[in-house]
């Protein structure tokens, strides 16, 4: 079966899940997920799961990326500022560079980090990666329109509130447990940080320092 079959079935699978949003399909179906999936899985690069990826990390299910896009995009259709914290494999960054004019992208993992920029720039132009903490995010960008954390915590690390932008920033993050996470969209309005939850996901932890 050829990849453009593939794509298309794995979009018509994210709309009778929920997935809606018009720009967010267009994105998922613009990214060739293959590319950020290792050789030994490209054979299941377009189902509906997560896939593991080098040092122990996963590139998530095309779904949960659907569907952290889809909250982030209640924002307008096209969003100036993006921050993502934990870059992976680069494929959430990669969908977010369809629906944001500047992706900036935060990876703690040397080796993912290499390995991502180095396809990430060869595709898009406005994508930004860093090697860092993602727990200190990017404050030399900020403010941003919207942040994703594609890792679990307990709690919202505090400099990620403080480079949400004031007036309807929203933060996507999954909280909790590694025996219990919920995703949230977490708004901000001035001082004012209201959370939704969205639905019972799983992700790796997010851990704080450099490796």
């Amino acid at each position: 079966m050829s990849t453009d079959t593939d794509n298309k079935r794995l979009i018509t699978i994210l709309q009778r899940l929920g997935i809606s949003n018009h720009e967010v399909l267009t994105a998922m179906q613009q990214v060739e997920r293959r590319l950020f999936v290792s050789p030994d899985a490209q054979q299941h690069a377009y189902e509906n799961i997560a896939l593991p990826i080098a040092q122990g990390q996963t590139i998530s299910q095309p779904y949960i990326v659907a569907r952290m896009s889809q909250a982030l995009m209640s924002l307008g259709p096209k969003v100036t500022k993006v921050l993502e914290i934990g870059t992976g494999s680069g494929y959430q960054a990669a969908v977010l560079s369809y629906l944001a004019q500047q992706v900036y992208t935060v990876e703690r993992i040397y080796l993912l980090y290499k390995t991502a920029t180095e396809l990430l720039s060869r595709l898009y132009s406005n994508i930004h990666c860093h090697y860092d903490d993602g727990y200190r995010g990017w404050p030399e960008q900020a403010p941003f329109d919207g942040i994703l954390i594609t890792a679990a915590t307990t709690e919202v690390p505090k400099p990620l509130y403080q480079q949400l932008a004031h007036n309807g920033g929203r933060l996507i993050v999954p909280l909790g447990t590694s025996a219990h996470q919920v995703l949230y969209c977490i708004e901000r309005n001035g001082e004012i940080f209201s959370q939704q939850p969205l639905e019972e996901v799983r992700f790796v932890p997010l851990k704080p320092g450099l490796q």
